[in-house]
């Protein structure tokens, strides 16, 4: 199978120093350029990455005859806009998360999506890890029952007025960065969407960005999920899955670095306390690398992934209505304006 040749919007950080490293390790991955606004970052990212061609302006790589397909990674303001460029300059595009500001932008990618006839896709990498595959098989073997609630929190400490994270006008704030993550493994858990939900959001008052959002999600049938994310806080990541007959911890959720060994945790369902029973832990694997190659092969075979823009529409149907609710301190009901 001979590799994807792909370009890379920008030389944000994500991409220099995580996914085009890691995508580069996969057979079926050709960086082939990096684009940028200033020339002399554009070069500087090539020639440190030993990437071949470096582009002037994100015009001229989208332009390129010799790309095939495009990782996108700009502000989040920009990911609707620039994926829809490229998808109509004939490019496959993996879209970093969160896929749009709001669901009605990420509809607006799957009208793009059917009318070119290309693949675009959301950047989630946690989705490609083995851990996350073999939580999915432990659930659906009724492993620990049935599913009841899950409970996640993901939180750093950034106060860095010139990081985009703390830029409200270009899609800051802690829910699109990293709340995302929390609803949508949520979401995995339960293989459905949420039908409402309740919010409580605080806000900075000087960067008008949601710097801590607390959220209860009704996926109906009395199964429920929590979650929290803050980005003025200590770092932490950690989702539990709790089960009638037994809770799945996974020890490192979200983001890791390529050589960490995950592990799950299942309870041994005995008191006192929460002793584990189980302990499944995983060789280090790079799950940057394998989104890559999984969205590669696909555009190579012409097969549809488990994860298509209506998954990433969901998700922002949820954000959507998390926001809504820390306006209305009231329940919301996710996709109302459908």
């Amino acid at each position: 199978m001979n590799p994807v040749r792909w370009g890379v919007l920008s030389t944000a950080k994500i991409g220099r120093e995580r996914v085009i490293p890691a995508m580069q390790q996969s057979q079926l991955c050709d960086i082939r350029g990096i684009a940028s606004r200033d020339p002399t970052k554009a070069r500087k990212a090539a020639d440190e990455l030993g990437i071949k061609n470096s582009y002037d302006s994100y015009e001229e790589l989208i332009a390129d005859p010799e790309i095939e397909a495009v990782y996108n990674p700009l502000p989040n303001h920009l990911h609707v806009p620039w994926s829809i460029r490229a998808a109509e300059a004939g490019k496959h595009v993996l879209c970093e998360k969160p896929i749009a500001m709001t669901a009605s932008e990420a509809r607006d990618l799957i009208t793009t999506r059917d009318k070119c006839g290309v693949l675009i896709e959301e950047a989630f990498m946690p989705r490609h890890h083995p851990q996350w595959k073999k939580v999915r098989a432990l659930l659906n073997g009724g492993k620990i029952g049935e599913v009841r609630a899950v409970q996640a929190a993901f939180s750093y400490h950034n106060v860095d007025p010139m990081d985009v994270r703390n830029q409200v006008k270009i899609g800051g704030g802690g829910l699109y960065d990293i709340g995302s993550y929390c609803i949508t493994l949520t979401r995995y858990a339960f293989e459905c969407a949420p039908s409402r939900v309740c919010a409580i959001i605080d806000y900075d008052p000087t960067y008008e960005t949601d710097r801590l959002t607390g959220a209860i999600m009704d996926f109906g049938g009395g199964r429920q999920a929590s979650f929290l994310c803050g980005t003025q806080m200590a770092r932490y990541q950690g989702l539990v899955i709790f089960g009638t007959k037994s809770w799945l911890r996974v020890d490192c959720p979200f983001a890791m670095p390529g050589d960490w060994r995950a592990r799950i945790e299942i309870g041994a369902n005995i008191y006192p306390g929460a002793p584990v029973g189980e302990t499944e832990e995983f060789e280090a694997t790079d799950q940057y690398m394998l989104q890559g190659e999984d969205f590669s092969s696909r555009l190579r075979t012409r097969t549809v992934g488990d994860f298509p823009l209506e998954d990433a529409v969901l998700n922002m149907e949820v954000i959507d209505a998390i926001f809504q609710s820390g306006k209305s301190h009231s329940w919301e009901t996710v996709g109302n304006n459908r």
